[in-house]
């Protein structure tokens, strides 16, 4: 199954014969609907969140810091360097996500609790991913996908460990074996 996906991307030049699909590939698949970009939100200090959390009180979780809004702030130029001037854009609903979302400036942000952290137990992790792979492969074609999420879900979805503010874009169809064509952040 891998073979034949592998091979079906190559023909479709979203990866070349070396296996590896160039950085300039994978923006061309995210301006033509072809593939999605998941990120982790922005710096926000520390690990989790408080034992207070509250989804519903950003006064209760871990926040951006004045570092994190700028590196939010820095996806909208990327993106539109990139030929992305609007994006759908999906967020989980913990502050600092939606904080992010909102900060690149690339439209408006709807919340997707398959989106929302599991690092504290408190959602199932498997089940938020194919929720997560459902939910995008069923949206109809338009304007590129922005999921802004977590370290766990990305990690989950992607089998990659992102910094703050990193992001990876992915084939679409996404599986659960998804097709990793570039690592990406504003600061690279």
């Amino acid at each position: 199954m891998k073979t034949r996906l592998f091979l079906i991307l190559m023909i479709l030049g979203l990866v070349p014969a070396n296996g590896h699909a160039s950085e300039d590939q994978a923006w061309t698949a995210l301006r033509e609907g072809r593939a999605v970009l998941m990120m982790r939100h922005a710096l926000a200090p520390g690990t989790g969140d408080p034992g207070e959390f509250d989804v519903n009180d950003c006064g209760t979780q871990r926040n951006l810091n004045s570092v994190g809004r700028e590196q939010a702030r820095s996806w909208g130029p990327f993106l539109e360097s990139r030929g992305i001037t609007g994006a759908r854009v999906f967020s989980s609903q913990w502050c600092r996500c939606m904080d992010t979302a909102r900060e690149m400036g690339m439209g408006e942000v709807t919340e997707w609790p398959a989106l929302n952290s599991f690092f504290r137990n408190r959602g199932n992790g498997d089940t938020q991913t194919r929720q997560t792979i459902a939910l995008v492969n069923d949206l109809e074609p338009g304007a590129a996908v922005v999921l802004v999420s977590h370290q766990v879900n990305v990690t989950a979805l992607a089998g990659v460990f992102p910094a703050s503010n990193e992001g990876v874009i992915l084939a679409l169809p996404l599986s659960e074996n998804p097709t990793v064509l570039a690592r990406v952040s504003p600061g690279r």
